[in-house]
């Protein structure tokens, strides 16, 4: 199959099973989520220690005589008044707050690492599995299950390789450096010409050894066979595949760098994540499983794109709908938890109110409303998708994000110099904004339960990927949601309120 005819079908595939293959590029953006449970963990620790030890209540005492900063844009002055602060600290600086801090940094590096291996084991199961014309969720849950370690494995086979490359080369030209210094001159040019290759022959090999893995049902050193002969048997193939991946990383940063001053970073994001990362997936696919003869590329949907678009927003309204109402009690225990927090956040920072205020009228200045509303709406649909999608790792990433926003809101507002203006702000916008997040709460903490079912086998594949394909509407449905409250907060939200207040 040359690369037009596999471009083609990657398209078609993507147009026309969309739901079988997105909530688990969705999931991706949630690692993080899952992975900062350590840090989270670590923070909760030693919060206690400080409060238990009385060192919290020596800080809060150690700042109540200190002045408010300056009111000024000198640097010297504001640098001195923050110099003040340092002595008010030292309490908090303790080995126990040290090693629990390392550890939770660690526990979240195993976390991260273990839910990527995860997630891109269920990302290309789901793909394999919709070109071979089956579900691609229950595709993507099985290999999830059978294949992560196998993936953990190449991904760490490929880092020791980078390695091994690179140490080599300096190894070399250290040594013909210290032998002579031209010679070293020379030695590093063809050190530098040959590491390249070396690198980017690397980089083709494994970017097609995760597909051996799901196509052949191979281990580690199985997939590295077979993608080693994908690449000897159609060398034309893997290189326009290594091209095409590299031009598309450059056009998403290109594009993010262009749109970086209207705000469209989160926008230009979460598009290549669920866009540009399934494509190049089902790409490279395309071509290996066209090698192996296992796939039967689908033919594209007779929609157009257009009526697919209203399409698929209509059907994601209604899945919000249907869900909202279905679900009061994992509602009402996302709502609990992030007004909870929320009250911790205020508690917890209004003794430093006086010393560190914030100001929502000095945040808006110089805000320009389409730019803000490009921001706030791919951040806050960002964090919600995360957020959703973050309960699939047994409900409590989707607690802690819930949690962690509670606890900012509220400690923005127990900081505000002017709880009104930040009041009015917050009110046009928040009225759809705050229950669309409280829904994707909810929605994590139902994702959850199903997950923990199925892993412990009380609940099959099939109602765990019915579960993932609801989740994938449902967010749909929110992001109709986040629009409009994203165009109130840019363009309504910072001004209707200043002539009364």
């Amino acid at each position: 199959m040359d690369l037009s005819a596999a471009v083609s079908a990657t398209t078609a595939t993507l147009r026309r099973r969309p739901a079988q293959l997105l909530p688990f590029y969705l999931l991706g953006t949630a690692v993080p989520v899952i992975a900062r449970l350590g840090t989270f963990a670590a923070l909760a620790g030693i919060y206690l220690h400080l409060e238990l030890s009385g060192r919290l209540a020596a800080v809060g005492d150690a700042l109540a005589g200190v002045e408010p900063p300056p009111e000024t844009q000198d640097p010297e002055a504001l640098q001195a008044w923050a110099e003040g602060l340092t002595p008010a600290f030292e309490p908090l600086l303790t080995p126990t707050v040290g090693a629990l801090f390392v550890a939770g940094v660690l526990v979240s590096v195993v976390l991260a690492i273990v839910a990527y291996a995860v997630v891109s084991a269920g990302q290309l199961s789901a793909v394999i599995a919709s070109l071979r014309d089956e579900r691609g969720l229950v595709g993507g849950i099985a290999g999830a299950r059978s294949h992560w370690l196998t993936f953990l494995g190449v991904y760490v086979a490929e880092l020791l390789l980078w390695i091994a490359v690179l140490a080599l080369g300096s190894i070399a030209v250290g040594a013909a450096f210290l032998a002579n210094p031209f010679l070293g001159a020379a030695v590093a040019v063809a050190a530098l010409l040959v590491g390249f290759v070396a690198l980017a022959l690397v980089r083709i090999l494994f970017a097609f050894a995760p597909v051996a893995v799901v196509v052949d049902d191979a281990g580690v050193v199985g997939a590295v066979e077979g993608a080693g002969g994908f690449v000897r048997s159609n060398p034309v193939d893997a290189a326009a595949y290594l091209v095409v991946a590299i031009g598309s990383l450059v056009a998403v940063a290109s594009v993010a760098s262009g749109l970086a001053f209207l705000g469209g970073g989160p926008v230009v994001a979460l598009a290549s994540a669920v866009v540009v990362a399934p494509a190049l997936d089902l790409l490279k696919t395309v071509l290996y499983g066209d090698y192996r003869g296992t796939v039967d590329p689908v033919s594209p949907p007779e929609a157009g794109v257009r009526a697919q678009f209203v399409g698929g927003a209509r059907r994601g309204w209604r899945a919000l709908g249907s869900f909202v109402r279905s679900t009061p009690g994992s509602h009402a225990l996302a709502l609990a938890v992030a007004v909870g927090f929320g009250a911790v956040g205020w508690l917890g920072a209004a003794p430093f109110a006086e010393t560190v205020p914030t100001s929502i009228e000095s945040r808006l200045v110089g805000q320009i409303p389409p730019v803000a509303t490009l921001t706030y709406f791919g951040n806050n649909w960002g964090v919600a998708i995360a957020t959703a999608f973050s309960g699939a790792g047994f409900v409590l990433p989707a607690l802690s994000s819930l949690a962690f926003n509670g606890l900012a809101l509220g400690a923005t507002a127990a900081l505000e110099e002017n709880l009104p203006a930040l009041v009015a702000f917050v009110v046009p916008h928040g009225i759809f904004e705050i229950p669309a997040l409280i829904a994707s709460g909810a929605l994590g903490i139902r994702l959850g339960a199903v997950s923990w079912r199925a892993f412990r086998g009380r609940a099959s594949r099939e109602r765990f990927a019915d579960a993932l394909e609801t989740a994938f509407w449902v967010t749909v449905g929110l992001g109709i949601l986040f629009g409009v409250a994203a165009v109130i907060e840019g363009f309504v939200s910072p001004f209707y309120w200043r002539p009364f207040l």
